[in-house]
């Protein structure tokens, strides 16, 4: 065999190299599901079996934490709810249990609403304000590039409280405070130098022969941009948008500071959701578990090009 053939020649791992590496995979994966797992089930236990101690591993699955957390309760006497007709529904049902009447909707499904609005907002300004960006700087002789990536990377690297204080007073002169135009600004402005520097590699690893051979062909920049650049880039951007999407949905010191009502998310409101003696952790853990569902369906969809993305370019001849 020649040296070119022996440089070339792959050398398959075994069949117990695969098996333990199969092993290990799924073992973590096993752990790392762990706390998604005692989180739902936290969320169908009834409060008391939810602090009991030791913890119940088998108990009988109740829906009153979801109740909790889309409704608002009173107390009301045993008179008073005998008088009521019969209840409409399950939640009306496993409330006059514990005594007391629903008394309207809670806020979380508005919460909830503003960390769509806010997160997936500022992502999709993230990714095209990144995505312009990163071309102009892969494409173009920028004056002072690499001080300018250097510039627009240290400002993810500052901590949030150490611009906590000056952005609210900031926000609060502009009437940006409690508003989501101002949260999906902030998140934008934040996501956007990770988008700059995600998307810069992946568009460095086109030929610029393609845009060039679009443009004899009779295209403008634009068009062979959006024509040629786009379409090789969409690895690329899905990647970036998933890692967009994870910091604004899950982002939390901002949104307690600069939010406290109408433009409120998720992530601030879930750990105030309180029961009757202290925190209501069905109502916590069921709030925890259809919080995770957007974002789960979304890196889910995008799960093709995230593996792709994160792998583009880590091969060459």
């Amino acid at each position: 065999m020649s040296a070119a053939n022996t440089a070339h020649s792959v050398v398959e791992p075994s069949l117990n190299s695969k098996r333990i590496a199969g092993t290990i995979v799924v073992l973590y994966a096993l752990i790392t599901l762990i706390p998604l797992v005692w989180i739902f089930l936290t969320s169908i236990k009834s409060p008391p079996d939810s602090i009991s101690y030791p913890p119940k591993i088998v108990f009988t699955p109740s829906l009153e934490g979801y109740c909790n957390l889309f409704t608002t309760r009173t107390r009301q006497t045993p008179d008073y709810i005998a008088s009521l007709p019969a209840p409409v529904g399950t939640c009306d049902e496993v409330t006059r249990k514990r005594n007391m009447v629903i008394a309207g909707p809670s806020n979380f499904l508005p919460r909830f609403v503003n960390s769509l609005v806010i997160a997936f907002g500022s992502t999709f300004l993230a990714v095209f304000l990144g995505t312009l960006a990163a071309y102009g700087f892969s494409r173009f002789r920028v004056p002072l590039a690499d001080d300018l990536l250097f510039f627009i990377l240290s400002t993810r690297m500052m901590p949030p409280i150490a611009v906590a204080i000056p952005i609210y007073l900031m926000y609060r002169e502009l009437g940006l405070s409690d508003t989501a135009l101002g949260m999906i600004l902030l998140y934008t402005a934040v996501n956007v130098s990770l988008a700059v520097w995600l998307l810069k590699g992946f568009i460095d690893e086109i030929p610029r022969e393609y845009e060039e051979a679009a443009m004899i062909d009779g295209y403008t920049r634009l068009q062979a941009f959006r024509k040629v650049v786009l379409p090789q880039a969409t690895t690329g951007i899905a990647a970036t948008a998933i890692f967009c999407l994870i910091f604004a949905w899950n982002e939390y010191a901002f949104a307690a500071l600069l939010t406290s009502g109408e433009a409120q998310t998720a992530p601030p409101f879930i750990p105030t959701i309180i029961g009757e003696g202290g925190q209501d952790w069905p109502a916590v853990a069921a709030g925890t578990t259809i919080f995770l569902i957007p974002i789960l369906v979304f890196t889910i969809l995008l799960r093709k090009q995230l593996l792709r993305g994160i792998t583009f370019g880590a091969v060459r001849k």
